[in-house]
């Protein structure tokens, strides 16, 4: 049986959404803009006939779209994503970066002495520039250890990594972050 990729495009109170997503996992997502089409077009990028399906993910959406009205959402670990393509570092480094709470911030260096590589931290930004699941992956909470904010490649570049780096610092001075339930066991199921 063929993995099939399907898509969905929703919208948030700060623009369109996108998710990509195989049977098993999470392939894709893209931060909001205003244009659904330019969202289309760089979410489905080189991704061979991704098909539409509204209801792709839908608990994942409620959250994201809670995440943007601002709730304090932690994206469930749980949550199946595809990494293929990427090396063993690379893979531990973004998998490191999904423990990051909502509100937290950690510098590159101590990322990479998170994953037993503390002289990485170039490295590791490297890999935080090719996060393909911004959000789910945590990248923006990643910064300098001066403090400064370093990189932020998704579109909406620095300023967008202010902006949720401040939604997040403004909303948990509000509530305590509220955990999701695992997606793993309804990534398949229609909704």
């Amino acid at each position: 049986m063929q993995n099939v990729t399907k898509f969905t495009i929703f919208q948030t109170k700060w623009g369109s959404f996108g998710l990509a997503a195989a049977q098993s996992a999470l392939l894709r997502t893209h931060l909001p803009a205003d244009d659904p089409e330019k969202v289309k077009t760089a979410l489905l990028k080189n991704l061979p006939n991704p098909q539409y399906d509204k209801k792709l993910l839908k608990t994942l959406q409620r959250q994201i779209i809670a995440y943007f009205d601002g709730c304090s959402v932690n994206f469930s670990p749980n949550i199946p994503l595809a990494l293929d393509g990427f090396s063993q570092f690379a893979v531990s480094v973004l998998t490191a970066c999904r423990d990051v709470s909502f509100g937290r911030t950690i510098t590159y260096a101590l990322l990479a002495q998170k994953v037993g590589k503390p002289t990485a931290a170039r490295a590791v930004g490297r890999v935080m520039a090719k996060n393909p699941l911004p959000l789910i992956i945590p990248c923006h909470r990643v910064i300098r250890t001066n403090g400064t904010l370093g990189g932020f490649s998704a579109p909406g570049g620095i300023p967008l990594k202010r902006k949720l780096l401040s939604h997040e610092k403004n909303e948990n001075q509000k509530s305590k972050p509220t955990p999701f339930v695992s997606t793993k066991a309804t990534l398949n199921k229609k909704h």
